[in-house]
């Protein structure tokens, strides 16, 4: 039995800690789940950005002169907001993101942890001071860069924006927030929160947009530095725009990560990992596990892969993709692929579900049978599709996971820890697993791939970000070791 969808309050831009009421261009906002319209999102014009660098711009005055531990406090009282509030900011990445409740509740457990890694960056961020000869002192500190911004996906509405803003932020910037036009709400109640967890007006602004407020953000005078996480097309873009203005950008773009899956892998430890890392947020995320390298004798882990699939059922433990447009691309992946030669495991095309027809809804779908140069096995799909490719050795599988453009991650399934580290040693991927299959690094380790999958130097979160938010002072002070003595004569 279908229900009202719940309608959202608008989403606004938020300058100076207010927000904004919607001028000019706008776009629905759509939930995924059923296809509702539960809000409404402005497209802002390049004055929207000008507004909200001068307001940036006159709050870092301030912000900035606040010691690490004193800003570090808001981010303390943040954290314990994002508590009280789970249950309800678990409710609202669901319905603008598809997400089912737990892996939405896991995407505000995880936005807590960061904060938590923001909180501890007084005991991490620890300045270098050395006597280097007699009367000579040689210290170095870390300086915040200004005003940055900060442009976000659709696939993690509010852990992504977390990635960047805790630890921005503490460390002395102040920031604009671009968030995805498709997801914007949860946007919305982080500046919310933040504001009640006292930061002052202006740290923290949002503005909404399009194709247009990305390129102003990237050639913004005001903005000294530009994070991105998207789709490696426009990674690229934001990267080569931004820097040829002269700015820092970290972009991070899309990815296809390998399982190379040995015959003495564990099958259910294996079956488990595989399908719940190539269905897991529908597979719209940059870690899900899209192309597995079968090594052998392997048809007993696949056949217990797919009886896994099984269980992961579109509107129960199975979320909703972003929009119908994305449905029909991930589809059309699957028919060309089939057409192709593959053969079809578990097919998880034309998804319905019960109450909610208007949802956008693909099944778990697992391919056997896919060669190296099907598009399904090597451009990113985005959705809940493992692509099942075989050799007879490991070098061969190494081969076919090193002439991937992207790096973002690769996993290997074994319990040989020898056979393992050969294999880690030789991908290319700046994030690897053993027996997972969801290989993300936990702070204080750092987030980023290689390859394509990455454009810019550092990481986006944990120590490695500190580089990316800060620049380097380095003091040199020579005193006379004789003068003290007739100081208090």
């Amino acid at each position: 039995m279908s229900t009202m969808p719940i309608v959202y309050p608008l989403a606004r831009n938020y300058i100076r800690g207010v927000f904004r009421e919607l001028a000019g261009r706008s776009m629905a906002v759509q939930s995924p789940l059923d296809g509702s319209a539960i809000s409404s999102v402005p497209l802002s014009g390049r004055e929207v950005l000008d507004e909200a660098v001068v307001a940036a711009q006159e709050a870092y005055l301030g912000w900035s002169k606040w010691t690490i531990k004193e800003r570090v406090q808001v981010f303390f009282r943040f954290r314990a907001l994002l508590e009280q509030h789970k249950a309800e900011l678990t409710a609202l990445v669901s319905a603008e993101n598809g997400k089912t409740f737990p892996e939405a509740e896991a995407e505000i457990l995880k936005g807590m942890e960061l904060c938590e890694f923001a909180c501890s960056l007084p005991q991490i961020l620890n300045d270098e001071i050395q006597e280097v000869s007699k009367g000579v002192e040689c210290r170095t500190s870390h300086v915040p860069i200004g005003v940055v911004a900060s442009i976000a996906p659709f696939n993690f509405p509010f852990m992504v924006p977390l990635w960047t803003i805790p630890n921005a932020l503490a460390l002395g910037n102040c920031m604009i927030l671009k968030p995805s036009e498709l997801v914007p709400l949860s946007a919305q109640r982080i500046a919310e929160l933040l504001k009640e967890a006292g930061l002052p007006d202006g740290v923290f602004n949002i503005v909404n947009g399009d194709r247009e407020i990305v390129e102003a953000i990237c050639d913004h005078p005001g903005i000294e530095a530009v994070s991105f996480v998207g789709s490696t097309k426009v990674a690229k873009i934001v990267y080569q725009r931004a820097t040829h203005n002269l700015k820092r950008c970290l972009a991070l773009g899309g990815a296809k990560n390998h399982l190379i899956v040995l015959p003495d892998a564990n099958p259910d430890i294996s079956a488990a990992n595989i399908a719940a890392s190539m269905a897991g947020c529908a597979g719209q995320r940059c870690m899900a596990a899209s192309a597995m390298v079968a090594v052998g004798k392997t048809d007993h882990i696949i056949h217990q892969i797919c009886e896994e699939a099984k269980k992961i059922v579109p509107g129960k433990n199975l979320g909703s993709v972003i929009t119908q447009a994305a449905k029909e691309r991930i589809e059309r992946y699957i028919a060309e692929a089939e057409a192709a030669g593959a053969r079809i495991l578990l097919d998880g095309r034309n998804a319905l579900v019960a109450g909610k027809e208007g949802g956008y809804y693909v099944g778990p779908t697992v391919l056997d049978n896919v060669t190296p140069d099907m598009a399904i096995a090597k451009e990113e799909v985005f959705g809940p599709v493992l692509a099942i490719m075989r050799t007879d050795s490991i070098d061969q599988a190494i081969e076919i996971e090193n002439r991937s453009e992207y790096g973002n991650a690769a996993s290997v399934f074994t319990q040989s820890g020898g056979l393992a580290n050969y294999i880690i040693e030789r991908v290319s991927a700046g994030m690897v697993g053993v027996n997972v299959g969801v290989p993300v690094p936990r702070e204080p380790f750092s987030f980023g791939g290689w390859n394509e999958s990455r454009f810019g130097v550092g990481d986006i979160t944990g120590k490695s970000s500190i580089h990316f938010w800060t620049k380097l002072k380095k003091t040199t002070t020579k005193w006379d070791p004789e003068a003290w003595k007739d100081w208090a004569s």
